[in-house]
């Protein structure tokens, strides 16, 4: 009891030192200091017991809040979930599903994966997971990936529900490790037009990247549509190396700059894939960072055309950094810019939450509708390489912009899919009739040529609609009638085929890729839109 005093009299003896003298040390060492003896006097004056871990770790998150919206604090074990999607792979048994009726329903295997190997199917229902019942209100996410991730090489058996079988079905899956693709589809779309969808810049993605136009180039291909929609970012030497894809050697792609980080400046090489072709890429609101590095160095060097709606603003630069317990704090550490010198980052002085709402205030003030509801000052005005104006401090603006597509909207549309009636219908149908859909259309191309959403089964899906409590309108109905139509059939295409097949079906009535293609088809549209 005598040494405790003794070692909080010399703690408070040297509480009243460091006070003293905080004149002759940095800010840094009296705040490091101050923040010491605050958690020391709370671990040993406070009246209750305290988790000293959780109390520090909300200290350094509310400290960060403070500084900007991306710096970040990642305890040790969210670090591995953290990276997953831009590590780009994970180890378990390598399939994509989705929940339906409290039950674990296979989208499709990975290919060459190790549940494709044993014979999973798109369609099957895991009923058992190594003998447990599988099943029900207790099931969701966390449970799957618990039960279904593991170190490659352990082995999990599950027993499967296929189609009107009434026995399940078991195999014993070897887990192994399992790729995170960063490109949803790729393939021709009408003459020599190539199309590319990059869900995110992940450390695979160039690899990727590269095989996907190789297969193109051989098919034919001379003018390439990249689609970045949605694509919320990545990897910045990733982003780099895609941008080096399509510039010729020496340009500037992008340079970082900060307050303790000098300015550092990547340049393109001569190892581009594709530096002559016509190239037009596709942005929207969910484009970020390096989705905004890419589409900015494109614009700046006027080598393709920009269509869609105005990006997120995402111009910051986090880099990892330690902490003794295995944490990482992702601290912004300077700001890329794009050729031309614009920075797109918009606006944070407001704080975090205001930050994002910034996508509700674009649709209060109509910008999804309207380019000309958006105003940016002046002195952000930047030049690219042939004159044209563009410019910094939120986003990267399109050169040709493209509003919403609010056709085929309706509450019933919105009920269906938050009820989830279209993957429940679609995986049900493509289970019961994925032999005979195989059968009468043998590759792909003739079951999107030749297979129409019937009045046999808008009626199955109304039945189903009913049950799920989805009150159906006939005149919202009309209204969307097409797209509920094509979305049934892409979803059947996705659960006999694969995802690549769910944009294709698609793509057939998205605007933008129409306004790509008319852009692509007609010359004198092209080169006017990069003079």
């Amino acid at each position: 009891m005598k040494i405790k005093k003794i070692l909080i009299l010399l703690n408070i003896t040297y509480l009243c030192l460091f006070i003293n003298n905080i004149n002759a040390q940095s800010n840094a060492q009296f705040n490091a200091q101050k923040m010491g003896t605050t958690l020391y006097l709370i671990e040993n004056f406070y009246t209750d017991t305290v988790n000293l871990d959780k109390v520090t770790e909300q200290a350094i998150i509310a400290a960060l809040k403070e500084l900007d919206p991306h710096s970040a604090y990642i305890s040790k074990k969210d670090i591995d979930k953290a990276n997953e999607p831009l590590v780009g792979s994970f180890e378990g048994i390598g399939v994509t599903f989705q929940l339906i009726r409290d039950t674990i329903t296979v989208i499709g295997p990975t290919p060459g994966g190790p549940s494709e190997k044993v014979g999973i199917m798109a369609g099957d229902q895991f009923i058992k997971i190594d003998g447990e019942d599988a099943f029900g209100k207790k099931v969701d996410n966390e449970y799957v990936q618990k039960h279904l991730r593991g170190k490659k090489g352990t082995k999990v058996t599950v027993s499967v529900k296929r189609g009107n079988d009434k026995e399940l079905m078991d195999f014993e899956i070897v887990r192994d490790k399992i790729p995170l693709n960063s490109i949803n589809a790729s393939f021709m779309m009408e003459k020599n037009v190539g199309y590319i969808k990059l869900d995110r810049f992940a450390q695979e993605s160039t690899k990727e990247f590269k095989q996907a136009m190789e297969k193109l180039q051989a098919q034919g291909m001379k003018s390439l549509i990249l689609d970045l929609r949605s694509n919320t970012g990545g990897y910045l030497n990733t982003a780099i190396e895609m941008v080096d894809q399509f510039l010729k050697e020496g340009q500037l792609i992008v340079y970082t700059e900060g307050l303790h980080s000098p300015r550092q400046e990547w340049k393109s090489s001569d190892a581009g894939l594709y530096t002559e072709g016509k190239l037009v890429v596709l942005i929207d609101e969910g484009s970020a960072s390096a989705s905004e590095i890419l589409s900015g160095a494109i614009q700046d060097h006027d080598r393709g055309v920009v269509i869609g709606r105005r990006s997120f603003g995402k111009g910051l630069v986090q880099r990892p950094f330690n902490l003794p317990d295995g944490a990482v704090i992702r601290l912004t550490t300077a700001r890329y810019h794009t050729p031309t010198g614009r920075c797109i980052q918009r606006p944070y002085e407001g704080g975090t939450e205001d930050y994002y709402k910034e996508m509700t205030k674009r649709l209060e003030h109509g910008e999804y509708f309207h380019a000309d509801s958006i105003h940016f000052p002046d002195s952000l005005r930047y030049k690219t390489d042939k004159g044209r104006t563009v410019y910094g401090g939120g986003g990267i603006m399109p050169d040709i912009f493209m509003p919403v597509d609010t056709s085929y909207n309706s509450k019933l549309y919105t009920n269906l899919v938050r009820k989830g009636v279209f993957n429940k219908y679609t995986v049900d149908y493509a289970m019961q009739h994925r032999d005979q859909l195989k059968a009468m259309y043998p590759d792909f191309s003739q079951y999107n040529k030749g297979f129409e959403v019937d009045t046999v089964i808008m009626d199955a899906f109304k039945t189903l609609a009913a049950q799920e409590k989805v009150e159906w309108n006939e005149e919202q109905y009309q209204r969307s009638k097409k797209y509920i139509k094509l979305q049934i059939k892409a979803l059947i295409a996705r659960n006999v085929w694969e995802m690549q097949q769910y944009y294709e079906v698609t793509l057939t009535e998205d605007p933008t890729i129409r306004k790509a293609l008319d852009v692509i088809g007609n010359d004198k549209v092209y080169r006017a839109m990069l003079k």
